[in-house]
C-alpha cells in the first residue's frame, strides 16, 4: 500500500476558532484568542484503506474531518485529494470534489431533515448534482436503500418512524448516492445500541469491498477501531501523537498517551479482573492556551527529566505538578496550616517560615522526596512565604525544566512514528522507554 500514491494527503492542517474577535471586541481593544482545535495535523490515506482517528472527546477529531472535507475553511495547511489541493478548488472543480468525498455524521437523529422522507433524503444529492433522469434517480434510491438493509416500502416514511440504526443506514445510503471514492465516518455507531453497532460496522465493511471505498473513521471506541481499521492515528489536543498499523498500535504502542488509552479499555478476560488500571491524572488542558513543548506533558507518567538529574519518575511528576500549581498561582497561602500563620501583609514573619514551609509541603506533596530534591522544593516554597510566586517557580524551573516542555516533539520517520521525546535522536532527550 505504501508504494501507491495516497488518495488523501493532509499536510500541517490547522483550524483555529477565534474568541474576542467581534467588531465590538476590536473597538474595545480586546485581543483575539485562538482556540487551536486542530494544530498542525499531517497524515495520508491510501486508496481502499480505512484510517482510524482516535482520541479523547474534544481533541479535534471531528473538526479535522470537517476541515479536510472543506465543510469548514482551514486556518492553515494543505489537503490534497487525488493530487489536487482542495482549498484551491472552486466552481465545477469544487462540485466534482463534493461528489467524490462524502460524510456520515455522528448523530442519526439530528443529521436527517425531519421534514423529508427517507426517499427524498437519499435522492437529494442526486437532485443537487443533477444526476440522471427523475426515473433513474428513483431507481438509484431504491437500490441504495435495499443495499443498506432497508425496504423500498419505507421510501415514504419520515425519520421519526425509524430506529436509530435504520436512520444511520439512511445516512449511509445518502452518502453513497453520488458514488464517492472517500467517506469520512464521524462516530457512525456511537449513538447506537451495541447490537446495532455491529450491524452497521459489518455493513460499512461490505460496502467498502463492493464499492472500493476509502474511509476515515473517527471514533473514541478502540474496539471498533481495531475491528475496522487498517491504520490508526492517535490525536491529543489538536495534534497527531502516533500513527501506525492497527496491530502494532494495539500490541506495541509507543506514545504514553496511546498506552493510557489502551489501558482504559475494559478487558473481557477473567484473568484480568485483578488488573490495576493506571488512569490518566489531571484534566485535558485548554486549546486556548496549550502547554509548551509536548502538550501531553502535564498528564504524562513518563516525562523525561533533565539529563543531569537522577530522580524517580513519580518524584519528578510530583515536582512538575507542584511547579504547575505555583505557576498558575493555584495555592491559597492564607489558609496554610489552617490559617495559623500571620499573612496579612503578604508574607509571614521570618521565624514562622520553617513551619509555613513544612505545612505547605504537607499540603501540596503526597510523598517524601530524596534529601537533595526535598531541599530544592523547600527553597521554592520559602519564596512563597513572601508571596514571591515567580521566584518560587523559577527555582523549580531552573533545576527541573524538561525537554518535554522546551521542545515540541515531531513525528519521527517510518511506518509507526510517535511524537515523543522518549524516541528522540538527541542524547539529552532520548530515554529508553522500557526503563520507565
Amino acid at each position: 500500500m505504501s508504494a501507491e500514491q495516497p488518495l488523501v494527503r493532509v499536510e500541517d492542517l490547522q483550524k483555529y476558532f477565534w474568541e474576542n474577535d467581534s467588531l465590538l471586541d476590536r473597538v474595545l481593544g480586546s485581543e483575539p484568542v485562538a482556540v487551536r482545535a486542530v494544530d498542525g495535523v499531517s497524515f495520508d490515506i491510501y486508496p481502499g484503506e480505512t484510517l482510524g482517528l482516535v482520541g479523547e472527546s474534544g481533541c479535534g477529531k471531528s473538526t479535522t474531518g470537517e476541515t479536510l472535507l472543506r465543510l469548514q475553511e482551514p486556518t492553515g495547511g494543505r489537503v490534497e485529494f487525488d493530487g489536487h489541493d482542495i482549498y484551491d478548488l472552486d466552481g465545477s472543480d469544487l462540485t466534482d470534489f463534493r461528489r467524490e468525498a462524502q460524510v456520515v455524521f455522528q448523530d442519526p437523529f439530528s443529521s436527517l431533515d425531519p421534514r423529508m422522507t427517507s426517499g427524498e433524503i437519499v435522492q437529494q444529492p442526486l437532485d443537487v448534482h443533477d444526476v440522471g433522469t427523475e426515473s433513474e434517480r428513483r431507481d438509484r434510491v431504491r437500490d441504495l436503500l435495499e443495499r443498506v438493509g432497508l425496504s423500498t416500502d419505507q421510501l415514504d416514511r419520515y425519520p421519526h418512524e425509524f430506529s436509530g440504526g435504520q436512520r444511520q443506514r439512511i445516512g449511509i445510503a445518502r452518502a453513497l448516492a453520488l458514488e464517492p471514492e472517500f467517506l469520512v465516518l464521524d462516530e457512525p455507531t456511537s449513538a447506537l445500541d451495541v447490537s446495532v453497532q455491529a450491524q452497521v460496522l459489518n455493513l460499512l465493511d461490505d460496502l467498502q469491498s463492493e464499492f472500493d471505498l476509502t474511509y476515515l473513521l473517527i471514533s473514541h471506541d478502540l474496539s471498533v477501531v481495531r475491528h475496522v481499521c487498517d491504520r490508526v492515528a492517535v490525536m491529543y489536543l489538536g495534534e497527531i501523537v502516533e500513527i501506525g498499523p492497527v496491530d502494532e498500535i494495539f500490541t506495541e504502542p509507543k506514545h504514553p498517551y496511546t498506552k493510557a488509552l489502551l489501558e482504559s479499555v475494559p478487558r473481557a478476560s477473567t484473568d484480568e479482573r485483578a488488573r490495576d488500571r493506571e488512569t490518566l491524572a489531571g484534566d485535558v488542558p485548554s486549546p486556548r492556551d496549550p502547554p509548551s513543548g509536548c502538550r501531553f506533558r502535564t498528564r504524562c507518567p513518563m516525562v523525561v527529566p533533565p539529563a543531569d538529574v537522577e530522580i524517580d519518575q513519580a518524584d519528578f511528576r510530583a515536582i512538575m505538578d507542584l511547579r504547575e500549581r505555583i505557576e498558575r498561582r493555584d495555592v491559597s497561602l492564607e489558609t496554610v496550616g489552617d490559617g495559623r500563620f500571620d499573612f496579612e501583609d503578604g508574607s509571614v514573619p521570618d521565624t514562622d517560615v520553617p513551619g509555613f514551609v513544612a505545612a505547605l509541603k504537607d499540603r501540596l506533596l503526597e510523598r517524601d522526596l530524596p534529601p537533595r530534591h526535598d531541599a530544592v522544593v523547600e527553597d521554592a516554597l520559602a519564596e512563597l512565604a513572601a508571596s514571591n510566586w515567580e521566584s518560587a517557580a523559577r527555582r523549580l524551573r531552573t533545576e527541573y525544566e524538561s525537554v518535554c516542555e522546551r521542545d515540541r516533539p515531531e513525528l519521527d520517520e517510518g511506518p509507526h512514528p510517535a511524537a515523543c521525546h522518549l524516541y528522540g535522536d538527541r542524547p539529552d532527550a532520548a530515554v529508553d522507554p522500557d526503563s520507565w
